[in-house]
């Protein structure tokens, strides 16, 4: 089946190059532009453009995929279907009904439709999600779905460790569909919940929450994202991995940084989160131990 690909994230790009390596190899692969990114705003391209280029597979970057011009060029590959993972922008009419159009999602739709569906999932401590394949609609993920599996959550997953695994099941279910064409069935409305974009509020860790819900935080935003709390001085202080405790005689008051045990901690209610990886403003990354001596030294 001739195809063409649309997608950005890293996420993405691991499933475009399952897609690649089967039958139905893109002809083209469209993705997001060039942006600023990071403290020196520098241009960087999606990964999806990376690896199409490794891929040889040429590629387009229009400023909206819905532009005449864009959607010119996808109808030029003359594709039977185009296949849509975390793009990242609003697939609107007349492009939805020009195409078959089908969506790569990350998770057990209709449970976290949306921008964040692997984050959300590790922040609300569900056991499971998944991946669905779903027909793509003008309603934010709501298009009928026709296939669906499964895949635990672990008690210290991470985005990283859980999308890794993600990947590569989504990629089979998109061949199988690609292949099978099986039946789609419409999502259960009455149990819907929404993925939110991550935001700057998302990523700081609010001290009246329990620890163990911060850690959560903590983890759905490692390796991509991190979090952060106001560190001493009110300079603002990543974190990349933490460990939540139970409240023990001696806690930081609620919002406060206890700094005299081996790794900062941050008073929670209840209990503490142990900061075990940090990042001062600046700087890189570091454990929390070598953080303590620099602010002793």
């Amino acid at each position: 089946m001739r195809t063409v690909y649309l997608g950005t994230s890293q996420f993405a790009a691991e499933i475009l190059g399952i897609l690649a390596g089967s039958p139905h190899r893109p002809e083209l692969v469209v993705t997001r532009p060039d942006r600023p990114r990071g403290r020196g705003r520098r241009l960087a391209s999606p990964p999806v453009l990376s690896t199409a280029r490794e891929l040889e597979i040429p590629t387009d970057q229009p400023e909206s995929v819905n532009d005449e011009a864009a959607r010119a060029r996808i109808a030029a590959a003359a594709p039977d279907a185009v296949v849509v993972c975390a793009f990242g922008a609003l697939i609107k009419e007349p492009l939805l009904s020009e195409h078959q159009m089908l969506n790569v999602h990350p998770s057990l739709l209709p449970r976290w439709r949306g921008a964040a569906p692997i984050e959300r999932a590790i922040m609300a401590g569900d056991e499971r999600t998944g991946v669905s394949i779903m027909r793509l609609t003008e309603g934010l993920d709501s298009g009928p779905v026709c296939l669906t599996a499964e895949e635990p959550i672990g008690p210290k997953e991470t985005y990283g460790s859980l999308a890794e695994r993600l990947a590569p099941i989504g990629g089979e279910l998109l061949i199988r569909a690609l292949d099978t064409s099986p039946p789609f069935h419409e999502q259960d409305e009455s149990a819907v919940t929404y993925a939110e974009k991550i935001t700057a509020e998302d990523r700081l860790l609010d001290p009246s929450r329990p620890a163990i819900e911060l850690e959560r935080v903590v983890r759905a935003l490692y390796p991509h994202v991190g979090a952060a709390i106001t560190g001493p001085g009110a300079d603002r202080l990543g974190v990349w991995t933490a460990i939540a405790r139970s409240p023990q005689p001696g806690d930081p008051p609620p919002g406060e940084l206890g700094l005299d045990g081996p790794v900062p901690t941050l008073g929670c209610t209840p209990g503490t989160l142990a900061l075990t990886t940090v990042q001062p403003a600046g700087r890189r990354q570091m454990p929390g131990e070598a953080y303590l001596r620099g602010l002793r030294s």
